[in-house]
């Protein structure tokens, strides 16, 4: 008669492994945060996103409402930028693709050259790509505005600079943003190793919901 035993061992260590990581990839949860004391308990308040409004290459105003029960990816960007941007475009339609069928996935690009990529220049930008406006926002509005959430809420550089492409420079960083509003994880838009992490961490935000 075979022993079950070295199955049964095996089982137990994968199991092990399979838990250890899941626990090694469970994503931090970034920027400032406040301890607040009450008399019942002390709660942890995280960075959020605040509201916005913006307007997309569709001529509908974008607000946190749009991104209610989704995960999101936003990133900065000028439809003329000559440098970095085509690559970050390539490599964020890389993860378009993989999730454009999933509803709890979304995506929010900033146009830093609101004077050129007007609403008719965001569209015909949006239709090269061939993407999905519902799910894919493109949005433009006040430049200062742009500045700020980039700066102060994104955290990630946007700012004027008149000896650059467009007059601005923008990170080329993609943030993972989950449901709660809260950066999760910061991605070299530029790198296909870095995109193929968010790629890979997306899903975790998704199976674990409470998170």
């Amino acid at each position: 008669m075979i022993s079950k035993q070295p199955l049964l061992t095996f089982i137990l260590l994968i199991l092990l492994i399979s838990a250890c990581d899941n626990k090694r990839k469970q994503l931090p949860i970034l920027g400032k945060k406040e301890v607040v004391e009450n008399v019942a308990s002390t709660d942890t308040v995280y960075h959020t996103i605040p509201d916005f409004k913006f307007i997309d290459q569709d001529s509908n105003w974008v607000t946190q409402k749009d991104f209610q029960d989704k995960i999101y990816v936003a990133d900065f960007f000028f439809t003329t930028c000559p440098t970095i941007c085509p690559i970050m475009k390539s490599q964020m339609l890389r993860v378009y693709e993989k999730y454009k069928e999933n509803s709890e996935v979304a995506f929010l690009s900033h146009t830093i050259d609101p004077k050129h990529d007007t609403v008719a220049v965001l569209k015909e930008y949006a239709n090269r790509l061939g993407i999905n406006g519902k799910q894919w926002h493109m949005v433009t509005g006040d430049r200062d505005k742009i500045f700020e959430i980039a700066q102060s809420h994104y955290m990630v550089s946007a700012h004027e600079d008149p000896s650059a492409p467009g007059g601005a420079v923008h990170s080329g960083a993609f943030i993972l943003v989950d449901k709660q509003k809260r950066i999760r994880g910061y991605y070299d838009g530029t790198k296909e190793e870095e995109v193929d992490r968010l790629i890979e961490d997306i899903p975790l935000l998704i199976q674990i919901k409470s998170n």
